[in-house]
């Protein structure tokens, strides 16, 4: 934000309402009448089972990706697909042309820099559906790639996908040993200490890293023309680090290269033991009535399917079956073109959705849509334990999952995963929103019903305190310990080998527990206090895992310090953050931040505005000022000024790729990515975000100002 010269009240005053139509004792109305649009067109989108659930948006690489699994299968063409697939896979391609940049790129979010993994699967893909090499839009790519590098670029998992189509040897991919399976939990590298999402992929990887499947192309549909140099098509892309002969990538590098020779040597004597036992093992974790695919993710949900192709499975073995079912429910066919979705996310934008809605004052004993939303989430509460319980101290681990009652000398438990079913992985940021949400919503209704949504809550407290790292934050889906040389491993270049406590998770995770009546002076809110505290930058802000970027992660932390009674005025983390909020303030009063401050700190705070990063930082400031000044705050009032004049006030259709849904009178347009899925890999637009979030912060304001 640019300063502004030194105002008297007065002059303040005028010049708000010069630049946001309303005075300040009009602000608060026209606070009010946007609030009821917006919850109005929120409750438009409440499906009919009672739940939110709105498309949850990619890059290219979903489509690229789920193409270039049907040519690995062999089921691109008849008669292994039928016309009906055949057309759906034409309009899969036509939305992958659709994403191409002017310059010939693809990128990962809009704005973001070409991504060199993106643009050889899209190349490729494309060159596979029959686009003439020489064309216009092809030459464009593939000078762009070979200026990135050429494809010898790419990341690993990438080169899995070219490994298996006889684009690069099996020795330009990392060796992922099935032997993993059998490792003993004392051991440093195990299934349980790695994150939950590594964990469903590792196991696929390693039984293709195992069987090595190719289909071989013909050479017109080859891509060697995209390699700098085709001796990199026979080895890894990872260098040795020449400075340090002893440090973990050259000691990863030396055991890749052992693992390869003793592969081709035939001496891996474990080796169909530990198939078997990776088969076991994924099996077990896909059972239909436990979970809706592997992990109910896109990657893994992939990969099962080439990796059983590869050890005798047929295409009609119900666990192919169903894992082509569940993948296939991501497809969304626009009459023009298909996209696909890489999860879905009803349980969080179902929780997210009622907390706003209750942020309000409202409570679900006087609206009983909000009582049939808050039995629709305790429906989806986690009936079984998962992976988590490996992490998780001794003493912790006596507990019941989805019962009220526990048995005696145990700990009756509860948790949400993110889908609509999948009971093995469960996180905490779900499990902490639901938990408030739900409490927040029973009020003080006395009924059985509400009861049961508040015991709820309770049970999540007693399995998130479980959950809490030794270093007193809280990650995704483990206890975890953070162990460095993990990132190291070959196939780590994803940047989420492990998942490790996080300040955003960790903000909302406090709120969560005082919420559910956890005292703030309870050893785990002080631990937790401590870490967040500890993780604040310099400059005033907080790092964000899960949403972009130091807007999100900002609001999380705050929302953990407010609920501790922590302000501006009575603690210097929170003046810092406040007064970091202040400075980034753009001059049409919202606030926004590009995905790009991932790859450059600098970027912090810097972007175009949206109406989702707006209600974050107003939210913030409206928890980092004393209540009585929440009227008066100038930085308040043009941010939910910017939130009451950028909300539409007619119908706007769908405009792909930059707006792929319509929006109602209500609602608010958003082009921009502000959900983290990796950082530096993988973004999402939520198509609530720009919704929900606004909605909660002109409640707050409309209900404080």
């Amino acid at each position: 934000m640019h300063s502004t010269a030194t105002m008297t009240p007065e002059t303040e005053q005028l010049d708000l309402q010069a630049r946001s139509g309303a005075s300040v004792t009009e602000l608060p109305a026209q606070a009010n009448a946007a609030l009821d649009r917006a919850m109005h067109a929120l409750y438009s989108k409440l499906k009919d089972d009672n739940h939110w659930c709105a498309e949850l948006e990619g890059d290219s690489i979903l489509n690229t990706e789920y193409l270039l699994m049907k040519v690995i299968l062999g089921q691109h063409t008849a008669p292994e697909a039928t016309e009906d697939d055949l057309r759906r896979f034409d309009k899969m391609v036509v939305y992958i042309r659709m994403l191409q940049r002017e310059d010939g790129t693809w990128g990962q979010y809009p704005g973001s820099p070409p991504d060199i993994s993106a643009c050889v699967k899209a190349y490729f893909v494309l060159k596979l559906w029959g686009d003439d090499p020489d064309a216009e839009h092809m030459v464009r790519a593939r000078e762009r790639i070979l200026a990135l590098g050429g494809a010898e670029k790419i990341n690993t998992f990438s080169m899995f996908y070219l490994a298996c189509l006889g684009q690069v040897s099996w020795d330009a991919c990392p060796s992922i040993p099935p032997e993993i399976v059998l490792l003993p939990r004392w051991f440093p590298f195990h299934l349980t200490k790695v994150a939950a999402w590594t964990r469903t992929m590792i196991l696929p990887l390693a039984i293709c890293s195992a069987k090595r499947p190719i289909r071989r192309l013909p050479s017109t549909l080859c891509i060697g023309e995209l390699f700098v140099d085709q001796r990199n098509r026979e080895r890894l892309n990872t260098a040795r680090d020449e400075r340090d002969p002893f440090s973990w990538t050259n000691i990863f590098l030396t055991v890749d290269k052992a693992l390869k020779l003793a592969q081709k040597s035939g001496v891996m004597l474990l080796r169909a033991s530990a198939i078997s036992r990776a088969e076991k093992w994924i099996t077990e974790r896909v059972r239909p009535e436990t979970t809706d695919g592997l992990g109910a993710i896109f990657p893994p949900m992939v990969y099962i399917q080439i990796a059983f192709q590869a050890i005798g499975y047929r295409r009609d073995h119900p666990v192919i079956v169903e894992a082509e079912r569940q993948l296939d429910r991501f497809i969304v066919e626009e009459a023009d073109h298909i996209r696909i979705q890489p999860c879905f996310s009803p349980v969080w934008d179902t929780g997210t959705a009622l907390y706003a809605v209750t942020e309000s004052g409202i409570t679900a004993e006087q609206d009983e849509r909000l009582a049939r939303v808050c039995d629709w989430l305790c429906d989806r509460e986690v009936p079984l334990i998962g992976d988590w319980i490996e992490n998780l101290r001794k003493q912790d681990r006596n507990i019941t999952m989805g019962t009220t009652h526990a048995e005696p000398g145990k700990t009756a438990c509860a948790a949400w995963a993110f889908e609509y079913r999948n009971d093995w992985y469960p996180d905490v940021d779900d499990t902490a929103m639901v938990a408030m949400a739900l409490t927040r919503a029973a009020g003080s209704d006395t009924t059985p019903r509400a009861q049961r949504w508040r015991d709820a809550g309770k049970r999540a407290v007693n399995w998130i305190i479980a959950m809490q790292n030794d270093d007193g934050g809280w990650a995704a889906f483990d206890r975890t310990t953070h162990r460095e040389w993990m990132e190291a491993v070959p196939f780590a270049d994803h940047n989420a080998m492990q998942d490790p406590s996080c300040a955003d998770i960790t903000g909302r995770t406090i709120e969560s527990l005082i919420t559910n009546g956890l005292a703030t002076d309870h050893p785990t809110v002080h631990r937790a206090l401590d870490y967040l505290l500890a993780q604040q930058r310099p400059d005033g802000s907080w790092w964000g895992r899960w949403g972009v970027n130091y807007i999100y992660g900002t609001w999380q932390a705050v929302g953990g310090l407010g609920a501790c009674g922590l302000r501006a005025n009575n603690h210097p983390a929170c003046a810092r953050a406040l007064a970091w909020y202040r400075s980034i303030q753009n001059e049409d009063g919202g606030f926004g931040e590009s995905a790009n401050s991932y790859l450059d700190p600098s970027l912090a705070g810097v972007g175009p505005s949206t109406a989702s990063q707006t209600a974050w930082a107003a939210i913030s400031m409206m928890k980092l000022v004393e209540p009585h000044e929440i009227r008066d705050d100038e930085s308040i009032r043009r941010a939910i000024a910017y939130l009451c004049n950028t909300q539409l006030t007619a119908h706007a259709p769908a405009e792909p790729p930059a707006h792929i849904v319509p929006e109602p009178a209500g609602g608010w347009r958003e082009e921009w990515y502000t959900g983290t899925g990796f950082p530096k890999v993988f973004y999402l637009r939520y198509h609530l975000y720009r919704h929900y979030f606004p909605v909660m912060a002109l409640a707050r304001y409309a209900r404080m100002a």
